[in-house]
């Protein structure tokens, strides 16, 4: 019940901070005007302060990894601690075809 639970938070949180993020728009121009033209001051364009969308990136971000971290922890402890996921299956041998 709670491991579906925060399966669904951890896709709507992907799904959010997929949205959020394309929502942004970039920096100055380009790569090659962020080294040295547009009198700019730091590597990447001029820092402007945090407005909301930059805020609720960073809440999703934290949202997706503390139920990414979740739910790596509650499958560990689910599957009674499976270190592979290859660790069952059996490996057939290849067969070369005989002339």
């Amino acid at each position: 019940m709670i491991l579906a639970l925060v399966t669904i938070v951890h896709v709507i949180v992907c799904l959010f901070l997929i949205a959020v993020v394309l929502l942004q728009s970039g920096t100055s121009a380009d790569l090659a005007g962020a080294f040295g033209g547009l009198g700019s001051q730091t590597a990447f364009g001029p820092r402007s302060g945090a407005n909301l969308l930059t805020k609720l990136t960073t809440w999703a971000a934290i949202i997706f990894m503390l139920t990414s971290f979740t739910l790596a922890i509650m499958s560990v402890r689910h599957n009674g601690g499976a270190g592979s996921v290859l660790g069952d299956s059996k490996g057939t041998p290849v067969q070369t075809p005989s002339k």
